[in-house]
């Protein structure tokens, strides 16, 4: 089963949640592309989302979770105790994502922006689809 995490590869929070969640892969479960790159808006549209997303978005098997419900899913799957937090999907997604959002709305404000997206180390460029 192939997992696909896209990410706002600008966002300084999305690139240190990606390093966060490879440093937890060790049996690299995950690959990654940015939503800004060529793969990301292709599988998107293949997905039927709109490219213009600016979510976190596991894709799973050909399901698509975004927001708070992709964040859960893909703590199920680092080493630690990080799978815990996945008890939190027994709250209703529309709360979580209330939570979610207001992180979202501000992250670029809190956390800062790049100016392009993160180049992978040659250790990590297997990981990523671009």
């Amino acid at each position: 089963m192939e997992r696909i995490i896209l990410f706002d590869g600008v966002c300084n929070l999305c690139n240190s949640s990606v390093q966060f969640i490879i440093n937890r892969d060790p049996n690299a479960y995950f690959k990654f592309a940015s939503l800004q790159s060529e793969m990301g808006q292709k599988l998107l549209k293949e997905c039927g989302y709109q490219t213009e997303m600016k979510s976190f978005v596991l894709i799973e098997d050909h399901k698509v979770y975004i927001k708070s419900t992709a964040a859960l899913r893909v703590c199920l799957k680092l080493s630690g105790a990080w799978s815990i937090f996945s008890v939190f999907r027994v709250i209703p997604p529309v709360i979580r994502d209330k939570i979610y959002d207001l992180f979202a709305k501000n992250r670029y404000q809190w956390f800062g922006k790049k100016d392009s997206c993160m180049l992978p180390t040659p250790e990590m460029k297997q990981r990523f689809l671009e």
